[in-house]
């Protein structure tokens, strides 16, 4: 970590700088942004603020000022040109147990990271036996709870694949560890319909609108394992990452195709 703002102030220590009380520390009760920091401008800022406003609002959290949280994010983004910016709101500090407390005021963290290394085009991928809960309360929303990524990327990381798929509990194809997943099958862009679970990604949102002015056909609808077996080229979708091929999953194999060469030239990721 380059720098952090806790509530707009840089604290003199990181590591005591939320408070012990805070529910997105006790009950994950909050929500974040990962964002890509490019020659100095967040890519996609707008959409990032906006996914987080809707997700405040289904959870009935405080969403800060728009106007402060750009304040603060271009307040780190002059301290490096390139990076990866983290924005995290929780319901802030309250009492012990579920139940809010009246008049809570949110904590915001905005968190200045080192630029990734260079993504690789083209990505080998693996199945995850750790499986997706269905809650359609939660679904599609970036909250704090990623106890389930947690395992599955403590899984990829042994079986050494690049990227771990994961399944939900009814054996739907829902995502990749941290991106989204599209195959193309006959021309037309597939992609999970994230009903039940799921992250709805930025650049996931990104690619089915630039498909959309591409003229490339395009269907959320559930999936499932055996959809690859018929599928021209797959690639996955991140804020970060960009656009990635999948190139090996099992005994698949696909070369970097044409549908996901067209959107990374349009989308210029």
């Amino acid at each position: 970590m380059i720098e952090i703002l806790v509530n707009g102030a840089r604290p003199t220590d990181v590591e005591q700088a939320v408070a012990a009380g805070d529910r997105g520390l006790h009950y994950g009760d909050g929500l974040f942004e990962t964002m890509l920091l490019a020659n100095g401008q967040v890519r996609f800022l707008g959409d990032h603020l906006q996914r987080l406003a809707d997700g405040c609002a289904r959870l009935a959290l405080p969403m800060p000022d728009p106007d402060l949280l750009r304040g603060e994010i271009r307040q780190l983004a002059a301290a490096a040109d390139q990076g990866v910016i983290k924005l995290l709101v929780t319901r802030g500090v309250g009492g012990r147990g579920y139940a809010p407390v009246e008049e809570m005021h949110a904590t915001r963290i905005v968190a200045l990271y080192a630029a990734p290394q260079q993504a690789r085009v083209a990505v080998t991928a693996g199945w995850c036996r750790v499986r997706l809960g269905r809650n359609a309360l939660l679904a599609g929303m970036k909250h704090l709870n990623r106890l389930e990524q947690v395992l599955a990327q403590m899984e990829q990381t042994a079986a050494g694949v690049d990227e771990g798929l994961l399944l939900d509990t009814e054996g739907e194809l829902i995502s990749a560890i941290s991106s989204n997943v599209f195959l193309v099958r006959n021309g037309t862009l597939l992609t999970p319909d994230l009903r039940f679970c799921g992250v709805r990604g930025i650049m996931r949102g990104q690619v089915i609108r630039a498909a959309v002015e591409l003229g490339i056909a395009t269907c959320e609808q559930p999936l499932r394992p055996e959809h690859f077996e018929d599928a021209d080229e797959v690639f996955i979708t991140n804020a970060v990452r960009g656009v990635r091929s999948v190139a090996a999953l099992d005994a698949y194999r696909w070369e970097v195709g044409t549908v996901s060469m067209r959107l990374r030239t349009h989308l210029r990721v």
